[in-house]
């Protein structure tokens, strides 16, 4: 049996709201999401020593979001807490909501399980402070015990539209970096939301701005998201999309995950602007407006992107995966004197320190957007921004599973092992400073590029990415780590 410590996914609650064909049993129950915003109050009661907290609720398109949000209000106001509904919201407005100068909520909590299956459904937590941390998500399941009963407060209850004021906030700051009231006045640019939150930005932020925004899809909210899974991660539906956007002949597109806390662009010709190459063109903004800064990014990131950062002057600090994990470091390497501006995973999770480091999809898509109007002034364009950022020629990623069941030790070994075996190998190198599992350089002999073998933060599992600036050099690279795993329990690739 199931219990509510197992709807915890690292800093996120995440479990099955609704009854499908795959017969996933219901685990985020509206009665359960109560009980955990009812923990969730209890927790700032005792952490933050507030009385009576004033708690934002928001949530994305999901089809359980409605009936989540009813039993999360009715947890909320269990524990006399202040409730504000958004209704349809994004995710970083949720943690915005929190900041003096707007609501100066005490906490918040928006209702997504981001680009998951239309039956999933889950629970993030804001702060003034910023979003929680596993290590808080654990502490406030252990109060959902301690809170046996969730009888009803009649206490404050009210609807906002937040979104238009968190809008506004973001046409206020392009209008001011730009000095211009409708900067993208001549611009044609196009968004695909998904059927998820974004569908906002195109009324509320772009035509506001003067821009174009004939030719956009799936605005509309609906979620059983029957067009595609709103996930710019994802390459297939980065390509339609661009697809769509030279039908249209437009200047850009921009694709936003299901809550709007990721985001992706497409240029004019149909070339996606995502993972590595969103990196590449951010830092490039980042870099014009705070010169040597240093940019943090997860461990996959490629060779070619390091390489492209340290040219325009940057240093390339190269973490580990998860949004949670970049953001971490980079406030930890600002508190240590480095300046640090940008913390950015290949999933498009994109931190600024001048926001705080929240990981806002719309705010990476205003500076992007601040860029294009700068490079256009100038004749420039984002290809040849791009021009010298080299994808690799060939990629791969390999998830071989564990096929025992003291996976965690044993996974520890074995790349303590491969560690050693790699400094064997001919034409192979350690890639130091490396902070998650182990990164090797390969010679032109030997794959010409680079992987990176490292352990699952939530499976049994051992995923490992390889690139090579050569055509059958990721073969060559993949046979050499084969070669090494066949010693080891592992379930191997083909």
């Amino acid at each position: 049996m199931q219990t509510i410590d197992q709807l915890q996914n690292g800093s996120d609650i995440r479990g099955v709201a609704l009854a499908s064909k795959d017969s996933e049993p219901v685990n985020l129950t509206p009665e359960i999401a109560g009980r955990i915003a009812a923990a969730f109050v209890y927790w700032l009661k005792e952490s933050k020593r507030i009385v009576s907290p004033r708690v934002c609720i928001g949530r994305d398109s999901r089809l359980s979001g409605e009936a989540l949000s009813d039993g999360i209000v009715r947890g909320l106001r269990s524990q006399s807490a202040q409730v504000f509904d958004f209704g349809l919201a994004s995710t970083p407005a949720m943690f915005v909501c929190t900041k003096p100068e707007t609501l100066n909520a005490d906490g918040a909590i928006m209702i997504t399980a981001s680009h998951l299956p239309f039956n999933r459904n889950g629970m993030k937590f804001f702060v003034k402070e910023g979003g929680l941390d596993k290590s808080e998500i654990k502490q406030i399941l252990k109060f959902v015990e301690i809170l046996q009963s969730n009888n009803y407060v009649d206490n404050s209850f009210r609807k906002l539209d937040y979104m238009s004021a968190y809008a506004e906030s973001l046409v206020t700051y392009i209008r001011e970096k730009t000095a211009e009231t409708k900067p993208l006045s001549g611009f044609h640019i196009l968004v695909d939301a998904g059927n998820g939150s974004g569908g906002f930005f195109v009324d509320k932020v772009l035509i506001t701005l003067g821009a174009d925004t004939s030719g956009s899809v799936y605005l509309d909210p609906d979620g059983r998201f029957p067009n595609h899974v709103p996930n710019p991660e994802n390459v297939e539906i980065m390509r339609d999309f661009g697809k769509i956007v030279v039908k249209e002949k437009a200047d850009l597109g921009i694709m936003f995950d299901t809550d709007v806390d990721r985001a992706a662009l497409v240029d004019f010709d149909g070339t996606p602007i995502a993972r590595n190459r969103l990196i590449a063109l951010i830092s490039e903004n980042i870099l014009f407006e705070y010169p040597g800064s240093t940019i943090v990014t997860d461990s996959v990131t490629s060779a070619s992107l390091k390489r492209f950062i340290e040219s325009r002057g940057g240093v390339h600090h190269r973490f580990q995966r998860g949004y949670n994990n970049v953001i971490k470091e980079a406030k930890r390497l600002n508190a240590a004197g480095v300046d640090c501006a940008l913390a950015i995973e290949t999933s498009g999770h994109c931190a600024l320190r001048e926001n705080d480091f929240l990981d806002d999809g719309a705010f990476l898509v205003i500076k992007l957007l601040i860029l294009y109007t700068r490079l256009r002034k100038e004749g420039k364009t984002i290809a040849g921004v791009l021009s010298d950022y080299r994808e690799a020629a060939e990629s791969l990623e390999l998830r071989p599973k564990f096929i025992r069941e003291d996976f965690k030790g044993y996974g520890v070994k074995l790349l303590a092992d491969f560690e050693q075996y790699v400094k064997k190998v001919p034409g192979w190198e350690l890639e130091l400073p490396n902070y998650e599992g182990v990164r090797v350089r390969c010679s032109k002999d030997a794959g010409d590029g680079w992987a990176l073998m490292r352990l699952s933060l939530h499976d049994p599992e051992l995923p490992i990415n390889i690139e090579s600036d050569a055509i059958g050099g990721a073969q060559i690279i993949k046979d050499k780590i084969i070669a090494f795993l066949s010693h080891y329990d592992v379930m191997l690739p083909e």
